[in-house]
């Protein structure tokens, strides 16, 4: 396990050293939801790896999808509604879960190396597809994001024109170290894009400490800013085409900080 992993999974995590509310307060503000001028739609099934993103999707030639679930619903709808192709990886399984000619799969976990199991982002991507056109990313890698995003240098981001991640152990904020991680993390992406939406995957339900709330496991969507449009929409919480990750579940709000 990397050590970016090891202190996002709480490895010397005490609370006896909590950082300053006001830092705190900054990744929250990082990763609040604003109007980027598009409607937002939902790609995928109705629980798990459905996701909400900014309609905006004419033109993307290709999806990233690191983490393989039991279903590829994100996957067949770009492939069915938008004609994009889609590479998914991942080492834990040997192949998706569904096959098609718009699926090319890597048995491979998404890293900092590239090795017998892992893969750069990078390295990945230009295995791929040519140095021409936006892309999309959809990650759900369990901690993993974290170490990938670092390493990911901002020309490679901005390769993508929409990003949705899942942000895993975000209550770790409140360790020193942790929180200075995901400082550096969240300020790299705002240099490049603005938040869309955010929902809490209900299977972990919120964290409070010092008077904070916090999701512990938090879906992201990402706008590139270049394609942001003047908005002024006031944006719901829950968004109507939100569900619960986990059906039969209490869906998790995004708590009023959040938004």
């Amino acid at each position: 396990m990397s050590f970016i992993r090891q202190l996002l999974l709480g490895a010397g995590y005490t609370y006896d050293r909590v950082p300053p509310r006001e830092e705190i307060l900054e990744v929250i503000d990082l990763l609040k939801p604003r109007d980027v001028g598009h409607e937002l739609i939902r790609i995928g099934g109705e629980g798990d790896g459905g996701y909400l993103v900014p309609d905006d999707l004419e033109g993307v030639v290709g999806c990233f999808s690191p983490g393989v679930s039991t279903t590829a619903d994100f996957e067949e709808m770009l492939a069915a509604r938008y004609g994009i192709h889609s590479y998914l990886a991942d080492y834990s399984v040997d192949e998706p879960p569904q096959v098609s000619e718009m699926m090319e799969f890597d048995k491979k976990y998404l890293g900092v190396v590239n090795d017998d199991v892992y893969i750069r982002l990078e390295d990945w991507v230009d295995s791929k597809v040519g140095p021409e056109g936006d892309l999309l990313l959809q990650m759900d890698i369990e901690s993993s994001e974290y170490p990938v995003l670092v390493d990911a240098a901002p020309e490679l981001l901005r390769r993508f024109r929409i990003i949705v991640i899942e942000f895993h152990a975000l209550q770790q904020m409140f360790a020193r170290r942790s929180l200075n991680l995901m400082l550096g993390i969240f300020r790299k992406l705002a240099n490049e894009f603005t938040v869309a939406h955010a929902h809490p995957n209900n299977h972990r339900q919120v964290y409070r400490h010092a008077g904070i709330e916090i999701p512990v496991n938090l879906e992201i969507t990402l706008l590139r800013n270049d394609r942001v449009r003047p908005g002024d929409r006031v944006l719901t919480f829950p968004h109507p085409l939100d569900r619960p990750n986990v059906p039969g579940k209490e869906d998790v709000v995004l708590p009023e900080a959040w938004r």
